[in-house]
């Protein structure tokens, strides 16, 4: 292993949070918080009122944009790691997340924390597909419409199930998305084997395209292997730093998804109590 790589690898170890139970661990009740008030809330208020949130998807939008240019312009480029070879004369594509990469869904987490858990509920979510009235992140629109004038194909993979797929169509059309169609959408479950893991998806995709850029609000939006504890999982992108902002745009999301999964290991807790105990012991 190169000098670098030993000395980014000593890096992580340096800032990686304990995991486990120990002496220096926070007590629940040290960071429980106050009567009427929930611990997401400010993750919550900073997406949905902060000019600073607005500033931050913009930016990655903009960098898209300056990488797609890059990207096509050298036949060599794949942003996708299943996409190893044959790949140099198919034409373009870029694979993008839906929920907050494309589509904000920040109300519906407005009423997650109204719920009786105060966590995420599945009977919530459907109800909020159902309406198709999620707006489009800031900077996504334009960077959709510039990569499609440029002659690449748009696909949308997501993690929602195929009884969302006429909603979620009619969402992003309603933003004026470009390739809003199931053709161009990719759900979980829509084909036997694509799992929640999208490598599945993003190997379909690359069987007939060349994957100029991937876009995601999730480390599982680029690679496998990141579904896992704390500490596994950053070991696991630690090889693959030069992707970060060249071939993998990532998008700001403090509310939810598998960074949060890896604190409590697994699933979401049954109850808000136990969800608040797991974060409050990986607190040092």
């Amino acid at each position: 292993m190169a000098r670098s790589a030993w000395l980014a690898m000593a890096l992580l170890v340096a800032i990686l949070p304990r995991t486990g139970t120990s002496q220096d661990a926070l007590n629940t009740g040290a960071c429980a918080p106050a009567a009427g008030t929930h611990e997401n809330i400010n993750a919550v208020l900073w997406v949905r009122t902060s000019l600073e949130y607005r500033h931050v998807t913009t930016q990655a939008f903009r960098l898209a944009s300056l990488m797609l240019d890059r990207g096509l312009a050298d036949r060599n480029w794949t942003a996708a790691l299943e996409q190893t070879s044959g790949y140099e004369n198919l034409p373009p594509a870029v694979v993008l997340d839906v929920d907050e990469t494309v589509l904000d869904n920040s109300p519906a987490q407005v009423e997650a924390m109204k719920s009786p858990t105060g966590l995420f509920r599945e009977e919530d979510w459907d109800r909020w597909v159902r309406k198709a009235e999620a707006k489009a992140i800031p900077g996504a629109a334009e960077f959709l419409k510039l990569a499609a004038a440029k002659g690449v194909e748009i696909f949308y993979v997501t993690n929602r199930e195929p009884k969302h797929e006429a909603d979620t169509v009619r969402n992003l059309a309603a933003e004026g998305l470009p390739f809003a169609d199931a053709d161009h959408l990719l759900l979980t479950g829509e084909v036997p084997g694509w799992g929640s893991d999208k490598a599945s998806r993003r190997r379909y995709v690359a069987s007939r395209y060349r994957i100029v850029l991937l876009v995601g609000d999730d480390a599982n939006d680029f690679m496998s292997g990141v579904r896992a504890g704390v500490e596994e999982r950053m070991y696991a992108v630690a090889p693959y730093g030069a992707y970060l902002g060249t071939k993998w745009i990532m998008l700001p999301n403090p509310t939810y998804g598998s960074w949060e999964n890896a604190i409590w290991g697994g699933s979401y807790p049954p109850n808000r109590a136990d969800a608040l105990k797991a974060r409050c012991e990986m607190l040092r």
